[in-house]
């Protein structure tokens, strides 16, 4: 009986493993995109074939970006908007989305606003914006929910040259650049706002790696959202955090941007001047 029991016992505690170990893997999704950056003949590309994974029981979706302090309107739907440069169009080429996904093109951003057409949405500043990764509308930002695009930036501070799998949801027209590579493209709708059909396999730097989510939309539901696997959110810190502004953004990044925040210039000539 003792035997019994042990026999019982042991096939419970393997049970057990191989379901935790299968639900993890379930949670973490299969990886379906590799051998990236995309070579820019392939810029506008869609992958192939889609996953249908269900990631609403992960618990790291981004809920945080730094970007433009109000959408591209009127963009005539994102399929004629997703092959047009929407940055270096307000910035006059001074700025462009690869560019923009660098920590020098980040850092011009505290110098230069974008100056898109009144129709599309005129001036943008830049500020720190919140969504909420289960609101399937979240993209609107408080303006037109339908014919937008919205530019959305994160920090990611890596200890050690590695490689992260990054999963995004997004409604409609996605594109990713890291570190002014486009890694990621995707014109089809995930199917739910936190449904991932592609698991992408990419490379982040040691230090300050500058991340440039584009999401386009035309109609219907507007959400755009990505989070990595579970290793690399325990070792590595995602910006903005705390931030609440450009000028704390700069500041709770400046370690990983190896950049004075804002607002540091300004402080050590006034200390000069004292001197």
């Amino acid at each position: 009986m003792r035997k019994f029991y042990q026999f019982t016992l042991a096939t419970a505690i393997i049970f057990a493993l191989v379901v935790s170990v299968s639900h993890l893997a379930l949670a973490q999704g299969k990886v379906n995109i590799k051998d990236g950056p995309l070579k820019e003949a392939d810029w506008l590309v869609d992958p192939a074939p889609e996953l249908n994974e269900d990631h609403s029981d992960n618990k790291n979706w981004v809920t945080k970006y730094y970007g433009p302090d109000g959408n591209y309107e009127v963009n005539g739907g994102f399929g004629a908007s997703a092959p047009k440069d929407l940055i270096s169009e307000g910035t006059g080429g001074k700025l462009t989305q690869p560019k923009l996904s660098t920590i020098e093109g980040l850092k011009l951003t505290q110098t230069i606003d974008i100056e898109w057409k009144k129709g599309n949405g005129g001036t943008r500043g830049w500020e720190v914006f919140e969504i909420d990764p289960a609101d399937s509308h979240h993209m609107n930002r408080g303006g037109p929910g339908d014919n937008i695009d919205t530019y959305g930036i994160l920090v990611i501070k890596a200890p050690e040259d590695m490689t992260a799998v990054m999963s995004p949801a997004h409604d409609d027209h996605a594109q990713i650049w890291i570190n002014g590579e486009k890694w990621y493209n995707n014109s089809r709708w995930t199917g739910a706002v936190q449904q991932v059909d592609f698991n992408i396999e990419i490379d982040l730097q040691k230090g300050g790696n500058v991340l440039l989510y584009r999401c386009g939309e035309s109609g219907g539901d507007a959400y755009m959202n990505i989070h990595f696997d579970d290793k690399t959110h325990d070792v590595v810190d995602i910006y903005p955090d705390k931030a609440v502004d450009q000028k704390s953004f700069f500041r709770e990044a400046a370690g990983a941007l190896a950049v004075d925040p804002v607002g540091k210039l300004a402080t050590t000539w006034a200390e000069i001047k004292q001197k």
